[in-house]
């Protein structure tokens, strides 16, 4: 009985086997929830850069691109590159794209596992909207 209680090695064994596998989730989790913030943001940079620059009656461009940027410094998260294109004629369509891109922590850890993941998470939110003109 005595060495019933006290036979702790199961224990040992089991958290050996499941404490990596749970970190390994726990850190692929962090990466993603870091990369969920990026696109959101990068989203809401553009929608509100291509917003600004629509109701802007003097260079439409340059606004849009200093409210997108202004949107994306309050929580830097990765790097950020913002592109505008539109004529800035009224009625004509804004464009505002921002792309990001986010480091992939998890990248390290796949190679033990033979899987290959990029080293960077890459993508572009794009937002469109209408020339105002009065």
């Amino acid at each position: 009985m005595k060495k019933l209680l006290f036979d702790r090695s199961a224990e040992l064994e089991e958290a050996a086997l499941v404490l990596p596998v749970l970190l390994l989730i726990s850190l692929a989790l962090v990466n993603m929830a870091i990369l969920g913030f990026a696109a959101v943001n990068a989203g809401n940079a553009a929608n509100y850069g291509a917003r600004m620059g629509s109701v802007s009656q003097s260079n439409p461009a340059g606004v849009a691109v200093a409210s997108a940027n202004q949107m994306l410094a309050a929580a830097p998260v990765g790097t950020y590159v913002v592109t505008v294109a539109g004529s800035g004629l009224p009625g004509d369509r804004m464009t505002v794209q921002v792309s990001y891109t986010v480091p992939n922590y998890f990248s390290g850890f796949a190679g033990f596992f033979g899987v290959s993941t990029p080293g960077n998470f890459t993508n572009t939110a794009t937002s469109y909207f209408r020339q105002e003109g009065w």
